[in-house]
C-alpha cells in the first residue's frame, strides 16, 4: 500500500476567550482532500470561535461538526463491515477540535469507512469548493 504524501502541518493548542470571559479551548482544524492517489490535494482550514478558515461556509460546518459525538473517532476494531469499495478519494484532517490533537484519514474502501466518509463529507473541500 503507498502511503500518502500530504503536506505536513504544524498546529499549536490555543485557546480562545468567549464574551463571557470562560476559555473555550480550539479548533483548529487543516483538511487535505484528494481526488485520487495521484492527485495534487485541495487544502483547506476551517477555525471554530470564531467561525473562519478557507473552508466554505465554516460557520454552518462549525455547527455540523458540533453536532457530530466523537467525530474524529476510528471505525472500532473488530467492526463487521460491508466489503464495498467507495473510491479512490481520502482526506486528512490535521489540528485541534476543542483543545485536543487530530491526525485522521478518511477513506473509503469499505461500508463502514464509507458511511464515516459520509458523516464528515461537508468538511472535505474538492477542486471545486
Amino acid at each position: 500500500m503507498r502511503s500518502l504524501a500530504l503536506p505536513a502541518v504544524a498546529v499549536s493548542l490555543v485557546a480562545c476567550s468567549t464574551a463571557g470571559g470562560e476559555t473555550t479551548p480550539a479548533t483548529s482544524l487543516t483538511i487535505s482532500y484528494r481526488a485520487t492517489e495521484t492527485a495534487a490535494p485541495v487544502v483547506r482550514t476551517l477555525r471554530c470561535a470564531p467561525a473562519g478558515g478557507t473552508l466554505r461556509a465554516p460557520a454552518r460546518a462549525c455547527a455540523r461538526l458540533a453536532a457530530l459525538t466523537n467525530p474524529f473517532a476510528p471505525v472500532p476494531k473488530g467492526a463487521i463491515c460491508t466489503e464495498i469499495y467507495g473510491g479512490p478519494q481520502t482526506a486528512r484532517v490535521t489540528g485541534t477540535y476543542r483543545g485536543r490533537r487530530v491526525w485522521t484519514i478518511f477513506r473509503r474502501r469499505n461500508g463502514c469507512e464509507i458511511e464515516r466518509w459520509n458523516r464528515h463529507a461537508f468538511l472535505f473541500p474538492t477542486s471545486r469548493s
